[in-house]
C-alpha cells in the first residue's frame, strides 16, 4: 500500500493519533496455580500504527484482521492512525515501552527509522508493511505486503470481457512494488479476455486523496476508457458519475456502487496475522517474509461475489476465471510477480 523510502507524506491530512484500548480477556481463576498456563492464556498485548486513517483500503483489512483476533479473546488491541512519517518512530518506541509484544503497522516511508527501533527491542515482534525483505540482522522484525496479483489477475479477466471500448484507465497513489505487481496483474489478465486493450495508467502521490484520484479518473473517462481500476479511493466515484464500470482493490465497494463496480480483488489480512500472533506466542517470532500468505492457496485473498452484476458477465468468461482460480489454488498455474512500474 504505502510509500517508499522518498516518498512524501500525506497532504491534507491532519495528524490524528487514536488509542483505542481493547477489552479485557476472560478471567482465568480456574488455572490461577498454574503461571505457565495463565501465562499461555493471556491475550497478547498488540498495537498498530498507521499513516492513514483506518477507513483506507489497505489499512482497514489490517485493522478488520486484528479486531477479529481482539473478539475472539486472542489478543489485546491498541492503535494509533494518521502518525506521520517523522512520529512514526516515537510512537512505535512508545508501544513498544507500554510492554506490546506485537507491533504492526506499514513503514514503506521509514524503513530505516523501523528497523533500528526493532533493533532497539529484541524482545518485541515487529510485523510491517514493506517492500524489502527480511534481514537476519534485525531477527524480530518481520516484512508482509499485500501479494493479491492472483485475484488482481481474476479480475481483469472479468474487465477486458466487459470494456467496450478497450480503454481502460488505471488510478495507483505510488508506482511501488505492492501497487505495481497488482497493475501489472491485472493487465495480464485484462489481456486473456480482450489483448487489443489499451491502458491510460497514473499515480497520484498520495495513499488518501479522493478528490484527486477522481479528478484523475475524469480525465481518463475523457480520453476514452469506459472501464476504470480503482486502486484509490475517488476513482469509483467518477465512474459511477460518469457511468462507466470500476474494478476495486482490497476491499469490496459493490454495496455502494452496486451499478458501476463489477469485480473486486480483495485481501484478506487475517492468515497473515494469525500465524504471525501463533508465532509470538510459541516465541518462534522470526524474520520472515510473511507476503506468501496473502497468496490465494493461502487464503489471503479472493475474487468478490459479482453481486448485482451475476448474469451480466459471458458465462464462458466466468467459466475461464473458475478455471484459473481452481489452477492458482492448485499451484497448476502461477500469476507472474511482476513489480515493475506499468506503462501505458
Amino acid at each position: 500500500m504505502p510509500n517508499n523510502k522518498n516518498a512524501t507524506e500525506f497532504a491534507g491530512v491532519s495528524r490524528r493519533t487514536v488509542l483505542k484500548a481493547a477489552g479485557a480477556g476472560a478471567a482465568f481463576a480456574a488455572i490461577a496455580g498454574s503461571p505457565a498456563r495463565l501465562l499461555a492464556a493471556e491475550p497478547l498485548k498488540v498495537a498498530a500504527v498507521y499513516t492513514v486513517p483506518v477507513e483506507q483500503q489497505w489499512v482497514s483489512r489490517i485493522h478488520k484482521a486484528a479486531n477479529a483476533a481482539k473478539d475472539r479473546g486472542d489478543i489485546e488491541y491498541v492503535y494509533s492512525e494518521n502518525t506521520s512519517n517523522n512520529d512514526y518512530e516515537r510512537v512505535m518506541r512508545e508501544y513498544a515501552e507500554a510492554g506490546h509484544k506485537l507491533i504492526l503497522g506499514e513503514v514503506f516511508g521509514v524503513e530505516d527509522a523501523a528497523r533500528a527501533v526493532a533493533k532497539d527491542y529484541p524482545d518485541v515482534a515487529f510485523l510491517m508493511g514493506s517492500s524489502f525483505k527480511p534481514d537476519d540482522a534485525v531477527p524480530n522484525f518481520a516484512p508482509f505486503d499485500n501479494y493479491i496479483q492472483d485475484a488482481s489477475y481474476l479480475s481483469g479477466i472479468i474487465a477486458g470481457a466487459m470494456t467496450k471500448s478497450k480503454n481502460i484507465g488505471m488510478v495507483g497513489g505510488y508506482p511501488i512494488p505492492e501497487v505495481n505487481r497488482l497493475m501489472n496483474a491485472f493487465i495480464a489478465g485484462v489481456k486473456e479476455s480482450a489483448p487489443d486493450t489499451k491502458f491510460q495508467i497514473a499515480f497520484i502521490g498520495s495513499w488518501f486523496d479522493p478528490p484527486k484520484a477522481k479528478e484523475t479518473a475524469f480525465a481518463q473517462i475523457d480520453g476514452g476508457a469506459d472501464l476504470l481500476y480503482a486502486e484509490r479511493f475517488g476513482v469509483s466515484d467518477a465512474a459511477k458519475e460518469r457511468k462507466v464500470l470500476a474494478v476495486g482493490n482490497v476491499i469490496d465497494t459493490q454495496s455502494e456502487y452496486p451499478e458501476t463496480v463489477v469485480a473486486s480483488a480483495l485481501w484478506h489480512f487475517e492468515p497473515t496475522l494469525d500465524k504471525a500472533i501463533a508465532e509470538v506466542k510459541a516465541g518462534t517470532f522470526k524474520a520472515a517474509d510473511y507476503g506468501v500468505y496473502s497468496f490465494m492457496k493461502n487464503g489471503g485473498s479472493s475474487l468478490a461475489p459479482l453481486g448485482t452484476f451475476e448474469g451480466k458477465v459471458p458465462a464462458e468468461v466466468m467459466a475461464k476465471v473458475a478455471e484459473k482460480e481452481k489452477a492458482i489454488k492448485d499451484g497448476s498455474f502461477t500469476v507472474e510477480i511482476n513489480d515493475n512500474e506499468p506503462k501505458a
